[in-house]
């Protein structure tokens, strides 16, 4: 019997099936026109070719545009992780990577980069003034004025907080310095705040790599020589010095040693008596602290008090204070017989306001000694009274619920308003010291003095003036009708027993 010959357009199907499953969906299998059962498993081959070449470069496309996604991400996330998020500069670990590169580019012959470190100098009391919105404002502003003062090859960068940093590749000292005096001129110009005018200035360490340095080593020198500019007066430049770094080892090792002091006993207080002007009788005494280093020998507040602020230890420090200053009214009261209004002062710092322990810590003391309220008197500053936030005002409102004094310690070196003073919760305003100075010789002086208590007096407060250094000076506030004063001319600051001898029985009045 005879055979019919194979159909041809089997072939083409079979091998178009092969080609499309080994994924060329470009192949289509040709046809014949014929209408028949081939021709249709042949049509419907390549329309599902056709539709598998569209999903496929549908799938091509989603994937190229995700692979575009993640790329845009990828560059983002590192941008992020290159920058600080509220100035848009570099951030640390950006300064480092260009640090980096400029020494490497240093120890293949190129000249040294110099790195400045700049720190404002006034920036907390914007913070706490104005709030951390206007504080963010005015890095904003420092950040576009850093940029503007340099080029654009150089790097700015935010190591966080009011702390700047720039580096200048390929520089040296000179150059250096001429970029530092701009900065420090573009910063100590006054910017605008909402509706405030506001001056910040700056404080600048500067150091010109050395060859073979590293990354650290220059920061840290550059770091090293920006708080030497900082412990001058004003706004200043500071090149790096290597007696710096001694300096700066010197005050970590100040640190461990104030640390260890404050566990050992080593401090001491001492007492500068307050007058009653009007009569010479000792109302109380205002307790200072002073250190007894075993080495240095008596070392006065400004020496350690700073340091203590700065590593926060001066929460630990005021506790101390606290403690041993009503302690030993305490004793006095059992062994002096005092009388039952003798009080005693103690200063406490912003930082000491802000821990939400201090009214536990001076209820505790106070049911301790079992010393009144009223005999102790807590002194703070006109900005830490007028400025602070809602910390603040809850250990200011809760030390005056206790029944503890408030006393504004240099009034007259701030606001010096009448209506802060009707607002805030003290009882006492201790005039300054560069207020007194004059009395008994200038009458201007005098006229100002008197306006001044009566602005005090006016809101029901009480004054005591500090730094009297004459009789004259003492005999002028009795007559401007100051109540109460302190100052060399009475006694200076002595240890707590040279106080007995003053306040014995019999030995109540000076001056």
């Amino acid at each position: 019997m005879k055979t019919d010959p194979p159909d041809p357009r089997l072939h083409a199907l079979v091998e178009g099936i092969v080609r499309i499953a080994g994924g060329d969906l470009t192949t289509r299998i040709p046809h014949s026109g014929a209408r028949d059962d081939v021709a249709a498993v042949i049509a419907g081959i390549n329309l599902m070719a056709d539709d598998l070449q569209t999903i496929y470069q549908e799938l091509e496309e989603r994937v190229e545009s995700r692979t575009a996604m993640l790329r845009d991400a990828q560059v983002e996330l590192e941008r992020m992780a290159l920058t600080d998020p509220l100035t848009q500069l570099a951030n640390r670990t950006a300064l480092n990577s260009a640090l980096s590169h400029a020494l490497a580019e240093t120890s293949r012959g190129e000249l040294p980069p110099a790195l400045l470190v700049l720190d404002l100098d006034s920036f907390k009391g914007i913070n706490d003034t104005l709030g951390h919105s206007a504080g963010d404002d005015v890095l904003r502003v420092i950040s576009r004025r850093l940029q503007q003062a340099v080029r654009d090859t150089d790097t700015v960068a935010r190591l966080g907080g009011d702390e700047f940093a720039v580096m200048l590749p390929k520089s040296n000292l000179v150059r250096a310095r001429r970029v530092a005096n701009r900065i420090l001129k573009a910063l100590g110009e006054s910017l605008e705040i909402g509706d405030l005018r506001i001056t910040c200035g700056t404080s600048i360490g500067l150091r010109v790599a050395e060859p073979g340095q590293s990354v650290d080593d220059l920061v840290m020198e550059a770091d090293t020589a920006m708080y030497a500019a900082k412990a001058q007066p004003h706004s200043s430049i500071k090149v790096f010095e290597p007696a710096l770094l001694y300096a700066r080892r010197l005050q970590s090792v100040m640190i461990t040693e104030l640390r260890e002091a404050i566990r050992q006993d080593q401090l001491t207080l001492h007492y500068q008596p307050v007058v009653e002007l009007s009569t010479g009788r000792i109302e109380g005494v205002e307790a200072l602290v002073r250190w007894n280093h075993p080495e240095r020998g008596l070392l006065m507040p400004d020496s350690f008090i700073p340091l203590a602020e700065e590593t926060g230890m001066i929460v630990d420090l005021g506790h101390w204070v606290l403690r041993n200053a009503v302690r030993q009214l305490r004793q006095w009261q059992q062994e002096l017989n005092v009388d039952d209004k003798f009080n005693v002062r103690v200063n406490i710092s912003t930082t000491e306001l802000q821990n939400l322990d201090l009214i536990e810590h001076v209820r505790d003391i106070l049911s301790e000694t079992g010393v009144n309220a009223a005999n102790l008197i807590v002194e703070l500053t006109e900005s830490m009274a007028i400025n602070g936030g809602d910390v603040d005002q809850y250990s200011l409102s809760g030390l005056r619920r206790l029944g503890v004094q408030l006393e504004i310690d240099d009034f007259g070196t701030g606001y010096s308003s009448i209506s802060y003073l009707r607002k805030l919760p003290v009882n006492v305003v201790k005039i300054d010291k560069s207020l007194i100075a004059g009395l008994g010789s200038d009458e201007e002086q005098s006229n100002f003095v008197a306006a001044v208590l009566h602005l005090i007096h006016a809101c029901g407060l009480t004054a005591v003036a500090e730094g009297i250094e004459t009789a004259e000076q003492a005999a002028e506030l009795v007559r401007l009708g100051c109540a109460s004063g302190q100052g060399y001319y009475f006694s200076r600051p002595v240890p707590a027993a040279q106080v007995e001898a003053l306040v014995g029985p019999g030995n109540l009045r000076l001056g």
